[in-house]
C-alpha cells in the first residue's frame, strides 16, 4: 500500500513538470480558463464542506441541550459563534478566489 501511494506521488510530481508552460508559447483553453474552473470547484467543495459542517454542530446543539436544558443558553452561544467560524470558510474561499480571478 505504501509502496503505491509512493509510486502514486512521484507520478503525480512528474505531471507538473510534462504540464509546465514555456516562455511564449499561447495560452491553452484550460489556460484562459483555468482560474474560473478552480475557482468554481473550490467554492462548490468549501460550500459542501461547510454545510456538513453546520449540520453535524447544530445536531450536536440539539443533543446537547436534550441531555442538559438548563445549559441551552450556553450553548447556544457556542453553536452561533462555531457557525459564524464555519461559514468564514466559504467567505475566505470565495474572497481568494475573487484575487485569483483578478490576476
Amino acid at each position: 500500500m505504501k509502496k503505491a501511494l509512493l509510486i502514486g506521488l512521484l507520478l503525480l510530481m512528474a505531471t507538473t513538470v510534462a504540464f509546465a508552460q514555456g516562455t511564449g508559447q499561447a495560452k491553452t483553453t484550460f489556460g484562459q480558463y483555468g482560474g474560473v474552473i478552480t475557482a468554481g470547484f473550490a467554492l462548490g467543495i468549501a460550500a459542501a464542506a461547510c454545510g456538513i459542517a453546520q449540520g453535524k454542530a447544530v445536531s450536536s446543539a440539539c443533543e446537547g441541550v436534550a441531555r442538559n436544558p438548563g445549559a441551552a443558553k450556553t450553548i447556544q452561544l457556542f453553536m452561533i459563534l462555531g457557525l459564524a467560524f464555519i461559514e468564514s470558510l466559504v467567505l475566505y474561499v470565495l474572497l481568494i478566489a475573487f484575487q485569483a480571478l483578478k490576476m
